[in-house]
């Protein structure tokens, strides 16, 4: 009886809750503008993480949170939660890389024929042994496929190729074929290296001359308290990327050669692996520094007795990429779309909420990260340091990059389908007389590839919100102007304020996303997994 008491106050009170929903406040163009507008400014310098224009971005949060009265949710009452990392720059003058065969020995040219990145465990990497080819490297036994199945890669380099297998479900497939998958069972299986190999399909997603763009960003990773690089294998000594041409050398006088291989993949067969009669010598110098960034976080208390103590979190990165190097004009890639964007709404969406009659019932944690391009580095720091109890964090809702071009009729939620979270969205647009869509792009796997996926990680249901390619107005093209954006404007100095701006839209998102932190924060029931989904029973709580 005294459940069933409980359990009835508890509607009433979320009865009380849902009245107020019915007037929201509308939110405010003018201050979405004004906080894209300083964000992406020039005087930030691209926000880059641990320089001096993101930690000015942070502040610049902070004190914002603060003019809302929200609690602080950093360390020691700060908003700020200080992060120490390790940043690696490789000696781009210093990569020697020999391939010993049956054709005699071989000299690779980097960075035409290899690319390598700063090693963050080591200044100085030196890697020597034989090369065993591992298929993909991937080991899931929830798709019935182990590549190190009988492979003696004990002491040896493992070649594999880069991806999965296109049989793979898209989402899983991402997860089983990350980089961070593929070095954990590389070293579980005792190897000390790992060369990736380009495939025909990578080539035409991404193809090897592009990478070179990349030459030189730096490696970086949050520091342990133990003052050593979190998430890293230094049991592997050395690492490279292959293009197609080096990689043909691997196979030469092997009994299979990289032709072969690629055929199988023509097939959607996924090769075996093999013994290569090749070895390797490579050696490299990277150089260490340790910066410091800061996440950002604050606390609007829940205004619930039983569900005050738990928390929906609102995340959006604030770092971006900072100054170009290869660009001779404009060299600061402001990061107004990626991710100014994001950080606005998040700022409006907490002014809201926190100029509400009534709080929500439970808490709203909203959490500004950094390292977001550098790999989810700030997000993935606060689901290892959470500054509120982990178990606590019932749902997370991520911003990123919601391109404000055109005003959407509906939202994507990534990552919806994999619990109740697909039903609290689908419930909170359509109050504005907005729809949910289904992800229009599957087989980019988004759900694993932004900050709320660190939370997914530790268990905690997530959904990575942005427009939909629907728009209000039948003559725009929604799908186009998004896809404008990633062609001309991604990642490039063009990502800065114009009149490419649409601030009606950036209301109407907005408001969506205050109704959706809403509706998940004043739901009786916290929100689950769905029945047997992968990610909710690989990580689940």
């Amino acid at each position: 009886m005294k459940s069933s008491i409980s359990a009835l106050l508890l509607l009433l009170s979320f009865g009380a809750h849902a009245a107020t929903e019915q007037a929201l406040p509308k939110a405010d163009a003018n201050r979405i503008q004004a906080h894209l507008r300083f964000l992406s400014h020039d005087l930030l310098e691209g926000r880059d993480t641990g320089s001096k224009g993101h930690e000015i971005a942070a502040q610049y949060m902070a004190s914002q949170f603060a003019q809302l009265g929200l609690q602080p949710a950093g360390d020691k009452n700060d908003y700020l939660q200080q992060i120490a990392f390790r940043q690696a720059h490789l000696v781009q003058d210093s990569a020697k890389l020999e391939l010993n065969g049956p054709d005699g020995k071989t000299a690779l040219e980097y960075p035409r024929q290899y690319l390598t990145s700063a090693s963050l465990s080591s200044e100085v990497s030196e890697l020597q042994g034989k090369l065993v080819f591992a298929g993909y490297g991937i080991v899931a036994p929830e798709l019935q496929h182990n590549d190190y199945a009988n492979l003696d890669v004990k002491g040896k380099v493992v070649v594999i190729l880069s991806g999965k297998p296109t049989s793979f479900p898209s989402e899983e497939g991402a997860h089983f074929g990350s980089g961070s998958e593929k070095n954990r069972h590389a070293v579980a299986n005792g190897a000390i290296g790992m060369i990736t190999i380009s495939t025909p399909l990578a080539e035409k997603v991404r193809p090897y001359q592009n990478l070179l763009n990349y030459l030189h960003m730096p490696s970086v990773s949050w520091l342990q308290a133990d003052g050593q690089p979190a998430n890293q294998y230094p049991q592997l000594q050395n690492s490279a990327y292959f293009s197609q041409e080096a990689a043909a050398l691997l196979f030469a006088g092997a009994e299979r050669s990289l032709a072969d291989i690629y055929a199988d993949l023509e097939q959607n067969t996924s090769p075996a692996g093999f013994a290569l009669p090749t070895s390797i010598h490579f050696s490299k110098r990277s150089e260490h520094k340790t910066i410091s960034s800061p996440n950002v976080a604050a606390i609007l208390p829940g205004s619930d007795a039983q569900l005050k103590d738990q928390y929906v979190v609102y995340t959006a990165h604030l770092d971006h990429i900072g100054l170009a190097k290869t660009v001779k004009q404009d060299k600061i890639n402001n990061g107004a779309m990626d991710n100014a964007s994001g950080s606005a709404v998040l700022l409006e969406t907490a002014r809201l909420l926190s100029n509400l009659p009534q709080a929500p019932a439970r808490s709203v944690l909203f959490l500004s990260v950094t390292g977001e391009e550098k790999g989810l580095l700030g997000a993935d720091y606060f689901a290892h340091h959470p500054t509120v109890p982990l178990q606590s964090m019932v749902a997370n809702v991520n911003l990123d990059m919601p391109i404000l071009t055109y005003e959407a009729a509906d939202v994507i939620a990534f990552g919806a389908n994999h619990s109740s979270l697909q039903g609290a969205v689908a419930d909170a647009v359509a109050k504005l007389g907005m729809s949910l869509s289904p992800d229009p792009w599957p087989e980019q796997a988004l759900f694993t590839r932004s900050d709320h996926y660190m939370f997914v990680k530790k268990g905690i249901p997530a959904v990575f919100l942005v427009p939909g390619l629907t728009s209000m107005d039948p003559n725009v093209d929604g799908a186009k102007k998004f896809g404008e954006f990633l062609h001309s404007d991604y990642h490039k100095p063009s990502d800065e304020l114009n009149d490419k701006f649409n601030w009606r839209a950036a209301q109407r998102f907005t408001e969506a996303n205050l109704q959706i932190g809403l509706t998940i924060a004043n739901d009786p029931v916290r929100p689950t997994w769905n029945k047997g989904d992968f990610f909710g029973t690989t990580f689940g709580q």
